[in-house]
């Protein structure tokens, strides 16, 4: 099988804060079918605009800042046979959260 990452900007899930309890079970009851299914690998919502860039030699600075075109804002990590199955997924994430989701095909190194 094939581990996918779905996530989101950070921008696009705009969601009145009295239907916030709400997203978040049909998030979670997503998850809830992902770990049953056993796709499921690895996943959560990330800090906003809480983040810090280490660059090849050490040096530690601020990042990313808010004029930053696209910020992860949450991520889900699921392990499927098909390019298909993580847009399925994708699809139920989206629908939950109400905000598009990204899937990307993570690489694996086979060295390893």
């Amino acid at each position: 099988m094939t581990r996918y990452l779905i996530s989101f900007d950070d921008g696009t899930m705009v969601i009145p804060a009295e239907d916030l309890p709400e997203v978040a079970e049909a998030a979670h009851a997503v998850v809830r079918e992902a770990q049953a299914a056993g796709v499921w690998v690895f996943g959560g919502g990330l800090e906003s605009q809480r983040a810090s860039v280490v660059a090849t030699d050490g040096t530690v600075t601020d990042g990313p800042y808010p004029e930053t075109k696209a910020v992860l804002g949450g991520f889900s990590i699921v392990d499927v046979p098909s390019r298909e199955e993580a847009l399925r997924w994708a699809a139920d994430f989206a629908a939950a959260c109400r905000c598009a989701q990204e899937v990307r095909e993570i690489m694996t190194d086979p060295d390893v």
